[in-house]
């Protein structure tokens, strides 16, 4: 076979440093736009990116021609550096140093795209820590909770 094909989906998850509630609601729409593009900017094409205060999640197809640390170097760098040029308050926006990435199957990814679409009603009555340790209990993520907050 001459062709490399690869079809993954990944839902990513990562959080403002420290859990901060930067993603204020005048930048989201916004931010969630500039992280779409860097995704498809890298190959690696956004079906769906949103989020709450603290957080985002972004599905994307992973491009053959990238790994998913090269991926998020470059979305969660330039997103970080844009986003201190939009308002005085934002001038020391970072993002957390890690980030949790999960494979989809292709006949979840509506289900997915819903889950990201209402973050804002999700976590109405659940933070973004608890929701965090859900994912990475129900994927059976071996982790140290020690290093998962920065």
């Amino acid at each position: 076979m001459a062709q490399s094909l690869i079809q993954i989906y990944l839902h990513i998850i990562f959080s403002t440093k420290n859990r901060l509630p930067l993603i204020m609601p005048d930048y989201e729409t916004d931010l969630y736009q500039y992280l779409t593009n860097q995704c498809n900017l890298s190959g690696c094409p956004a079906l769906e990116v949103g989020g709450h205060v603290d957080h985002v999640h972004i599905l994307c197809r992973l491009s053959k021609h990238s790994s998913i640390p090269k991926l998020l170097e470059k979305v969660k760098g330039t997103s970080s550096k844009w986003m201190k040029t939009k308002h005085q308050l934002l001038s020391e926006f970072y993002w957390q140093d890690g980030y949790a990435a999960f494979s989809v199957s292709p006949n979840e990814i509506d289900k997915v795209i819903s889950y990201i679409k209402h973050q804002h009603e999700h976590h109405v009555d659940k933070t973004f820590k608890t929701e965090y340790l859900e994912f990475l209990k129900r994927f059976d993520v071996d982790y140290d909770e020690r290093f998962l907050w920065d």
